[in-house]
This record gives structure tokens, C-alpha cells and sequence, in this order.
């Protein structure tokens, strides 16, 4: 975690000489009275920086007279050292690094977001502003985010419980039937009794399962099987936890893939770099962040951040896999492509990770990530993602339409993640009094778009969906998102980062003259709409991309 970050310190004077309105400082960097080399060497909140030699030493040029400097330094495997100010006529400005633990010790317990924890290390001492309801700082942000509820979304504790949104209503336990040559296995579930859908503790299972290595990492930490998400505390309830995110150090792969070996989500794939009783190490983006307990983490910027929690598969199955999906895409170029933090932590224009009256450097924003980790409840960015082209005509006495639909800025599969997600393109065509033109296609919405007499229940009509399709093995349920029971893919329609699809329909053109208006709308779901309403989820549709286009329609 960022923590102390130092305010500019004004330099008396030039140390070294250089062209007019600039000047040179040197010094040199060493660690048990030995040199570092490779060492960088920075003026804080700055791109200005110098690397030293075998020797150690270091020489900033070009420095601005107008920049006021505060040094520090940073290797990897060192706490970052500073920050210092060159004075002229001075010693040689000299960096003694300090190397932090290189093992993890597990008996470390995790230090709170929460000021009310009362340490001085809890984040929200330093990364908050209480007096600004839409700040952008980084604990501010993070409660508003979806990370930072992970442990108490309701939407989750539901599934795994077995019951609808509020808690209050269970489904009944998992019947069972015995086949003499598979053993033992679920039945369907009987809908002549209220049932609020699945739950992984209906199904009768020893214990609690790896839920908890994603959802709250923190407790699972040191028992992923063992964890029960309904009976954390403190600081183990604090879902994607900041301390945990900043002692991240790698994550583990597999060297073919390069994304997470199978069913190892969460913290299974992660390694960390918890400090022995009495020291502290906090991993972050910047090097340059001093004084205090701070290390520089290249890992930080990099999407293989975010695979632990973001590639999981059961059961031979893939269920999760937006990073496998951005890794065999273009944006995985690490010349052309973006990161996962590019698009889910976007620079929204913050100058500040801490507040000034706690040292908070003021920063190019270009450099600040947002912790409000846009996703699949961001309208703004949902409606940005995809492009719909349409082309609408009107021979021989029908309407002809195409609709190319374009996955133009995700940077994996459309929908992604969670297998109950879908996305829907719904297509129309209404002559000039209103009315519905008759349908003469097979390009449909499937049953899981929705069936009854609701406006929002799409089955049946022109257009198609987009979804990953899990069938349960034993009961035949399907679309299912209780992925933890056997399952196979049944249809994977998703478009992948970048692909085109193209779907052709046919209308009856009216009996009279007149104009046609042709509508398409895409539209996104966090959920099956049959899921949804079991849990009595409080999720709504958002309308992704809509588009009209107005056909002159001759006479029949």
C-alpha cells in the first residue's frame, strides 16, 4: 500500500553545473556499504531518472532549475530509499537501500483498510478524503467498487447459499438419485415447491469449497478449501483486500498457457510476500514512493495481475477466462495492445493517491489509476464497448436486413466472466402505423432470452444471443451458472475481442406505402433472466448500442 509519500523538498541549490537554466546532480547508491547497479534513481512524481553504473554512481542531467527536487532511489529486491535533497557545497548525495523479506510468512496478519482498526497503516488514514463523497482517492474508490464488496454481495452469498437476494428464502436441499454405474447423482430441481435457484450448500458438500479464494482472498489465504464465506471477520471479511493486493508478488502459470494452471483460482495462483512480526512491506506502481515501507511491483501494471481471479475452470470445463481471452487476443501485444488496467482502472483524472496534508504527491494524472474498476455494472463503459452496423432495404415485397455487430474495445470474449452473463440483439420492424411486420426468419432469440408476456421477455423474437452455454451433466438443467456441478459446454456464441457477427432477417413489407423504421438494440444482462428472477436479483437490463434505420417500403 502507498503510504507516507513525501511532499517536494526544495533544493538550496544547484549541485553540478549544466546549461543555462538547467543543472547536473550526481551521487551514488549502496547497500551495506557496497554499490547498486542498475539502480533508479528518481525526482519524485517526475519522469526524470538516472540508473547507476557498476560503481553505483548516478548523474541526472537536463535537470530544470524551476523543478524542485527530492530524490529517491529503488532496485529491486530494496525498499525504495528517500527522499533526499541535493545541497550545494554538500556531501554527495548517497542512498543507503535497505533489501525487505524475500520470503512470505504466513503467520502475518493482515493489516485493515479502516481507520477505526487504529493503525497507523490502515489505508484509510492516508488514501481517503471523508469530506468529498466522489473522491478519487484510492480507498474511496475501492468501497465504491465491485472488488471492494466482493465478500458481502448479496448476488454471490445467494449462490452460495441457495436462496434469493434477501437471505430469507432457501431452496430446498439437493434430492439425490443412485445409478448403479456412475453412483450417486442430482436430481433436477422440483419446481412444484418454491425454489429461489441453486446454491453450492443445497448440494450437500463436506465443506465449503474455493469460493473464497477469489471472492475473500484475504481469508483464504492459508486454507482456500477451508474457508466459509459466511463465517469471516475483521479484516479476512475485507473481499479483495487492499493489503493483500499490495503484497502480491507473482502469480503462478502455467509456462504453455501463460495463464493459470486448471482449477487454481484465486489465491491458489497467487504468491506473496508477507513480512515476519515487526517489519512491513507494501508492493505498489510508483518507485518512487518514500519514506516508508514501500517496494516497487512491475507486476502492479500488468494484466497477469488479475488471471488468479479471472481464469478459472471445474470440472475439465473453462468457466471464467477474460484474461486467456485478452492473452490470445491482439491487445496482449505488449507494442499495440492494452492491459487489463488500462481499461478497468482508467486514468480518470486524479493528481493525488494520498492526501497532500499526508504527503500526497501531486501527479501527472496520466500515471493515476482509478481503483473504481470499471465492469459489467458500468453502463458508460458497456455502451462503449460494441459497434452495430445495419443495413436495411426493401425487394420484392420484403424488408432485408443485416446487422453486423463488432466487439470493438473489450478486450476479451463479449460477454465474459461469469457464465450467466448474455448479451441480446433484439430486431424489429414496424410499418408506419405501428405495427409489427411479420417475421419470415429463423434467426430467433433463444428460451433463455426470456419467455412470457413481459416486454422484456425476448424469446422467440427476430435476433440472436450471445452467451457461453453450461448444461448440468446429471439434471439436464441448462443455461446453468452453478458451475461447480459437473457441466459441459453446450454453445459458446460470445464474440471475441475484435470479431465480427453477422445475422441476416427477412420481414413481410406492408401492404401499403409507406416507412418502415427497422430498430436493433443490444442490450446486456448480468444474468439469465430466469436466474434473476428465482433470486429475485435486483439486476437490470442495459442497452448496450441501439440504432434506426427508415426503409421506403412499396406496396405488396
Amino acid at each position: 500500500m502507498v503510504l507516507a509519500l513525501a511532499l517536494f523538498l526544495p533544493a538550496s541549490c544547484p549541485q553540478g553545473t549544466g546549461h543555462r537554466g538547467h543543472r547536473t546532480i550526481s551521487g551514488v547508491v549502496l547497500s551495506d556499504g557496497r554499490p547498486v547497479e542498475g539502480a533508479e534513481v528518481r525526482i519524485q512524481a517526475t519522469p526524470i531518472t538516472a540508473r547507476t553504473d557498476a560503481a553505483g554512481r548516478f548523474t541526472l542531467v537536463e535537470v530544470p532549475d524551476n523543478v524542485r527536487v527530492a530524490l529517491t532511489a529503488f532496485a529491486p529486491g530494496y525498499y525504495i530509499a528517500g527522499p533526499m535533497a541535493p545541497v550545494q557545497g554538500g556531501p554527495v548525495v548517497t542512498f543507503a537501500l535497505t533489501r525487505h523479506p524475500v520470503e512470505d510468512d504466513p503467520t502475518y496478519s493482515w493489516t485493515s483498510a479502516f481507520r477505526d482498526a487504529g493503525q497507523a497503516a490502515n489505508c484509510e488514514n492516508c488514501h481517503s478524503d471523508p469530506l468529498d463523497p466522489q473522491s478519487r482517492l484510492p480507498f474511496d474508490e475501492w468501497r465504491r467498487d465491485a472488488h471492494g464488496m466482493s465478500a458481502s454481495n448479496r448476488r454471490f452469498l445467494s449462490m452460495y447459499n441457495g436462496t434469493d437476494l434477501s437471505g430469507a428464502h432457501r431452496s430446498p436441499d439437493t434430492r439425490y438419485f443412485e445409478r448403479r454405474d456412475y453412483g450417486v447423482m442430482p436430481q433436477p430441481p422440483d419446481l412444484s415447491v418454491p425454489y429461489y435457484g441453486p446454491g453450492y450448500t443445497l448440494d450437500g458438500h463436506k465443506g465449503p469449497g474455493n469460493c473464497a479464494a477469489c471472492h475473500i482472498p484475504a481469508a483464504a489465504v492459508n486454507a482456500p478449501y477451508e474457508t466459509d464465506p459466511n463465517r469471516t471477520t475483521a479484516a479476512h471479511r475485507e473481499s479483495i483486500a487492499c493489503d493483500l493486493c499490495h503484497k502480491l508478488w507473482a502469480v503462478n502459470v502455467d509456462a504453455a498457457t501463460g495463464s493459470p494452471r486448471s482449477n487454481m483460482p484465486g489465491v491458489l495462483s497467487m504468491k506473496f510476500r508477507r513480512p515476519p512480526a515487526g517489519r512491513q512491506l507494501f508492493l505498489g506502481p510508483y518507485s518512487d514512493v518514500a519514506p516508508g515501507e514501500d517496494s516497487y511491483s512491475p507486476l502492479q501494471r500488468q494484466s497477469r495481475f488479475c488471471a488468479p481471479c479471472h481464469v478459472g475452470e471445474f470440472w475439465g470445463v473453462m468457466i471464467y477466462n477474460s484474461f486467456g481471452e485478452w492473452l490470445a487476443s491482439s491487445y496482449s501485444d505488449p507494442k499495440t495492445g492494452q492491459t487489463c488496467q488500462d481499461c478497468h482502472m482508467p486514468r480518470r483524472g486524479a493528481r493525488h493517491v494520498a492526501l497532500p496534508a499526508k504527503g500526497g504527491l501531486q501527479r501527472d494524472p496520466g500515471t493515476v489509476f482509478s481503483h473504481l474498476m470499471s465492469g459489467a455494472s458500468d453502463v458508460a463503459l458497456l455502451r462503449d464497448t460494441a459497434v452495430v452496423d445495419v443495413e436495411a432495404q426493401a425487394r420484392a415485397g420484403r424488408i432485408l436486413v443485416d446487422v453486423k455487430v463488432t466487439n470493438e474495445k473489450a478486450g476479451h470474449h463479449l460477454p465474459t466472466d461469469h457464465p450467466a452473463r448474455n448479451v441480446l440483439l433484439v430486431i424489429s420492424a414496424v410499418d408506419a402505423h405501428g405495427q409489427e411486420l411479420e417475421f419470415l426468419g429463423d434467426q430467433k432469440i433463444p428460451e433463455w432470452g426470456g419467455t412470457g408476456d413481459d416486454p422484456s421477455d425476448y424469446a422467440g423474437r427476430p435476433g440472436k444471443g450471445y452467451a457461453k452455454i453450461l448444461e448440468e451433466l446429471w439434471t439436464g438443467v441448462s443455461p446453468t451458472a452453478a458451475y461447480w456441478r459437473q457441466t459441459r459446454l453446450r454453445s459458446d456464441t460470445r464474440i471475441p475481442a475484435r470479431g465480427v457477427d453477422v445475422t441476416h432477417y427477412e420481414f413481410r413489407a406492408p401492404t401499403l406505402a409507406g416507412p418502415v423504421v427497422v430498430t436493433t438494440r443490444l442490450i446486456f444482462r448480468r444474468a439469465f433472466k430466469r436466474l434473476a428472477t428465482e433470486k429475485s436479483w435486483d439486476v437490470q437490463d442495459i442497452l448496450m448500442n441501439e440504432t434506426r434505420r427508415t426503409v421506403a417500403a412499396r406496396p405488396r
